[in-house]
């Protein structure tokens, strides 16, 4: 990748002050900055780098007017920090174009595919799969049998979309993470061990919904689980057979939701929360890490933390009496003796 200033500039829509031919071939932060490098500035609180930086151009806010001699050239945009972003979004998509079909790569003969894809070797794709135009799977994934892959979306190395799931455009889903897999169902039976139920249902993807690597998405027992659109879910998450998470939802790492939970739109949930099955969780509500919610939450908005959650407010008045808590029996066991006596 190298690009001029003056291209980058115009891709930004920003106003170069400087040096416009200057070649950029890498973006690096403005303190760790190096020739022929880029870097952003949007927080006043860094400015200081901003005179000893040694990035050949730096992106800055429009407003910003130097107090000091500068050794680079300044684009000057609307947003550093959102124009920064675009940048990256663009060197990203560079990084990960890629075409065509490498071999050994099994593509059944009943599969659709679409134009200006991308399959890596040992990709599986199985009958009656139907893929979208500008799809990248990467090596070793696997596609089952009556899967659909909508436009735009990609699929790292090692992913497994079991049969029947769907996966809507503009969806990412990274290394590992295994799409409609048997969901957790087993009943017990008169030999006091289980039978498998099995799982007939599958899981719907919706848009712009992307997973981060080594998470489990199992498949309904009957009917979808479905992740809505705009939703994010990071690494090693589990979510369980027929949960619904809503519209734009964020999701942390390592926590797991149980069967048939419904997640509202644009909720926050930390790491390592537990979330118990049969439960509905309202709009905009935030869970704080490592919180265990066992009831429904019905109110939008709400705040909650805790082992067993509560309100965040009355879990931190709380917090003060627990670390009090051995002062406080030793108070009690006092009291109790002078009573007695």
């Amino acid at each position: 990748m190298e690009f001029t200033i003056n291209q980058i500039a115009e891709m930004l829509n920003g106003e170069v002050i400087g040096n416009p031919n200057i070649c950029i071939n890498q973006l690096t932060k403005i303190e760790e900055g190096r020739e022929h490098s880029l870097s952003f500035l949007s927080n006043p609180k860094y400015k200081e780098h901003l005179y000893k930086t040694k990035s050949s151009a730096v992106i800055v806010n429009k407003d910003f007017i130097p107090h000091q001699k500068l050794n680079t050239t300044l684009i000057k945009v609307k947003d550093a920090y959102a124009s920064f972003a675009q940048l990256l979004r663009i060197v990203d998509d560079l990084q990960k174009k890629r075409e065509g079909i490498e071999q050994p790569c099994f593509i059944d003969e009943t599969a659709e595919i679409g134009k200006n894809i991308y399959f890596g070797a040992f990709a599986y794709i199985g009958k009656n799969v139907r893929i979208g135009e500008n799809v990248r799977i990467y090596p070793h994934c696997y596609i089952g049998d009556h899967v659909t892959i909508e436009k735009n979306s990609i699929l790292f190395s090692g992913v497994k979309v079991y049969h029947n799931c769907h996966i809507d455009q503009n969806s990412t889903i990274h290394s590992g993470s295994v799409i409609g897999s048997d969901g957790f169902g087993f009943a017990p039976n008169t030999d006091k061990a289980y039978d498998k139920i099995p799982q007939i249902g599958n899981v719907i993807i919706k848009e712009d919904v992307e997973i981060g690597a080594n998470t489990c998405i199992d498949r309904a027992t009957m009917g979808s689980t479905v992740i809505h659109k705009g939703v994010k879910l990071d690494n090693m998450i589990q979510i369980a057979h027929n949960v619904e998470i809503g519209e734009n939802t964020v999701i942390a790492s390592h926590t797991a939701i149980a069967g048939s939970s419904k997640i509202g739109k644009n909720c926050m949930i930390g790491g390592q929360v537990a979330i118990a099955g049969h439960l509905t969780i309202a709009n905009h509500v935030k869970i704080a890490g490592k919180t265990g919610i066992a009831k429904s939450v019905t109110k939008d908005g709400e705040v909650l933390q805790g082992p067993l959650a509560f309100n965040l407010k009355d879990f931190q008045r709380s917090y003060i009496f627990f670390r009090q808590l051995p002062m406080l029996a030793k108070r009690i066991e006092k009291l109790e003796k002078e009573f007695i006596l």
